[in-house]
């Protein structure tokens, strides 16, 4: 994997950074790596997220999934980072199971799922550190139910992944279910190289260890420069950019099976990074549609993006047929890896002639050990941008507060932030 920040320099883009501004802000790369290390070598929590190529064990997530034989479909049941790293990995790669997630609680969302799947050829992977996730326990109980309904013994088809104690951790041991321990020290949002978010690739058929092993060489590259880290080289850049002004970030995959990525790094980003007024607000994106619709955006909107590539430099190819069409001649002989090539370079030049900065990201394929890479230096990027910014990236008061808010108003205890909702003002228009 490798990280290109030529169009953010000065030289690409009047809006850009000079060398001589990132030399400078290399010192406290070094300042802010030590401090990382530091955390690592603790095991503090948040940064015990970056030891995970090497504490993950692969052998025992196999082995609490293997009572589960060809299964023809897998639910994660979970919210945020307890789903969306998982999605990434199985929504990337091709397996004979499919993967789907009870993320949100949208009623007629989940029962259309349930009522599409032959529960009984069905794995359910219920995913919750504390074990009192609303929306987690309220559709583990529809699942349950279903599956109750349609003559199916939940316990046989279901596995546990969650903290020391809690509902769930209960009612696994009560039960006999199996039980893979969600890592303390590691929040929701960083956990993708986790129990959490390799079970479900591993239910798939997945090589859980190339994904392990893509994370570690990323892992390796960390060191005290930005000009020796891809990982690093992407966080100093955005945060340098955004304190230029640079408040978005679009990043923009250009391949269909990293649009979960998108997801997930919004996730990231704006979870650990926006805080006491900071931060870099993502946007998704997906290669080669949105050059027909956000790039208008992007190119000739406000100047408050940076706008992040990303590719895979092999892949599977299709032909285009020859045609005697006019004006389409041009396409026939060539294939659809060229022309998805040819519209990535014409949307970097294209923000570069109107002055907007963009990082290039490029994996050598879209697979096991390319999404390892991908993804720790994503998450190791976002824990260097924190340090530079000085903002607490393992924490998000703001979301428990909605938490609490939504809970108080079930009836699940008294909480002030349910007051809040009694207090809305309003002017309806009909």
């Amino acid at each position: 994997m490798q990280v290109d920040l030529g169009n953010v320099l000065d030289t690409a883009s009047a809006h850009g950074v000079s060398r001589e501004t990132l030399e400078r802000l290399d010192g406290r790369v070094a300042d802010a790596h030590e401090r990382i290390e530091q955390g690592r070598e603790d095991n503090e929590h948040g940064y015990e997220a970056l030891n995970l190529p090497s504490t993950t064990d692969p052998d025992a997530i196999r082995e609490a999934v293997s009572r589960f034989d060809d299964p023809n479909a897998v639910i994660t049941v979970g919210i945020g980072g307890s789903a969306l790293g998982a999605a990434t990995l199985t929504d990337a790669l091709d397996s004979d199971v499919d993967a789907y997630y009870l993320d949100n609680v949208d009623p007629e969302a989940v029962a259309s799922l349930l009522d599409s799947l032959d529960l009984s050829q069905t794995v359910v992977n219920v995913v919750s550190r504390s074990g009192t996730t609303a929306e987690t326990l309220a559709n583990f109980l529809v699942v349950r139910e279903a599956m109750a309904d349609a003559g199916v013994d939940w316990a046989d088809r279901t596995f546990v992944t969650t903290g020391e104690e809690g509902n769930l951790r209960d009612l696994a041991e009560k039960h006999d279910l199996p039980l893979l321990p969600v890592p303390d020290g590691v929040p929701g949002r960083f956990s993708v190289l986790s129990t959490v978010g390799l079970a479900a690739a591993a239910i798939c058929g997945h090589d859980i260890e190339a994904i392990l092993d893509g994370a570690a060489a990323q892992e390796a590259r960390l060191s005290d420069s930005l000009f020796d880290s891809p990982a690093y080289a992407y966080g100093a850049v955005s945060f340098a950019l955004a304190e230029r002004g640079m408040l978005q970030n679009a990043m923009m995959p250009y391949a269909e099976s990293l649009e979960t990525f998108s997801e997930w790094f919004a996730q990231l980003w704006a979870e650990s990074l926006g805080k006491d007024g900071l931060g870099q607000t993502p946007l998704r994106a997906l290669g080669a549609t949105d050059q027909h619709s956000q790039l208008q955006l992007y190119r000739a909107g406000p100047r408050d993006k940076l706008v992040t590539l990303v590719r895979a430099t092999e892949r599977d190819d299709v032909a285009i047929p020859e045609t005697d069409l006019d004006g389409l001649a041009y396409l026939g002989g060539s294939s659809l890896s060229e022309l998805l090539d040819a519209e990535f370079e014409a949307t970097e030049a294209s923000l570069v002639a109107a002055d907007r900065p963009n990082v290039r990201i490029e994996l050598e394929r879209v697979d096991e050990y390319g999404l390892g890479e991908l993804l720790y230096a994503m998450e190791a990027a976002c824990v260097l941008y924190g340090e530079l910014a000085n903002v607490d990236t393992f924490v998000q008061p703001a979301v428990e507060w909605g938490k609490r808010a939504a809970r108080g108003l079930l009836g699940g205890g008294d909480f002030e932030e349910a007051d809040a909702v009694a207090d809305k003002e309003r002017l309806v228009v009909e």
